[in-house]
């Protein structure tokens, strides 16, 4: 082992002092009591807030989405999932996605083909989005005190809330701006930029992106439609 570091510092108890702050988002704390719970119980100080990314963060380089299985097959369907995971990554240097539960659950449900499961795995792979999965809360919680303690003990990096990224460019605008219809997201919104050269040009023709663009078919086009032309009604 000379010259290689052991797993002992990892696998010391910390005293009291030492134990390792994590934030968690408010909303993420009222679905999953027992991780909250369960961190306190190992000893670390948990600050619960309003996070704009990320379900919990343990440093100022790695912050998590949670997602159980039943959440990863939802929004595997609605691309829910790839809009939260690349605005985490846009925050933070190393993002992760934790799915608690057993795996092979998600290919019950009949309307989820196993090779989009792999397919998305892969594509945030590719992004350099890491993997962790678990199969309970209890794993979850252990896994988290864990990196949480070798994140702050060990490699001395302390938990930040970055805030999400402005637009530095026009174009950064015009993506945001066009992901933030119904059903499109930021890979749909970058190729109808693509194809139209701007959202002025790209929403005068909603009637032929289902011809024009792929993966882009009439439902979602009388969605945007929708909200284009129907009149306002404030809110009661």
């Amino acid at each position: 082992m000379s010259g290689m570091e052991t797993l002992a510092p990892y696998m010391n108890k910390p005293t009291k002092a030492e134990q390792p702050t994590i934030y968690i988002d408010s909303r993420e704390a009222t679905t999953a009591p027992k991780i909250v719970k369960g961190l306190k119980e190992q000893g670390a100080r948990i600050q619960i807030k309003t996070l704009q990314k990320g379900d919990y963060i343990i440093s100022d380089q790695c912050a998590f989405e949670r997602k159980t299985v039943q959440d990863l097959a939802s929004t595997l369907t609605h691309r829910h999932l790839f809009d939260q995971l690349f605005a985490l990554k846009e925050a933070y240097e190393r993002p992760f996605i934790l799915i608690e539960g057993h795996l092979p659950e998600v290919f019950k449900f009949r309307r989820i083909k196993p090779a989009s499961i792999w397919g998305a795995l892969f594509a945030l792979a590719k992004q350099q989005i890491l993997l962790i999965h678990t199969t309970n809360h209890e794993e979850t919680t252990a896994f988290l005190y864990t990196a949480a303690k070798q994140e702050q003990l060990i490699e001395r990096r302390k938990p930040a809330i970055h805030p999400v990224k402005r637009h530095k460019t026009l174009s950064d605008a015009q993506i945001f701006f066009m992901a933030s219809l119904p059903n499109l997201g930021r890979e749909r919104a970058t190729n109808l930029l693509q194809t139209y050269q701007n959202p002025l040009d790209a929403l005068q023709n909603v009637e032929n992106w289902a011809k024009v663009v792929n993966g882009l078919g009439p439902k979602t086009a009388t969605k945007v439609k929708s909200i284009l032309h129907k009149p306002y009604k404030k809110p009661e």
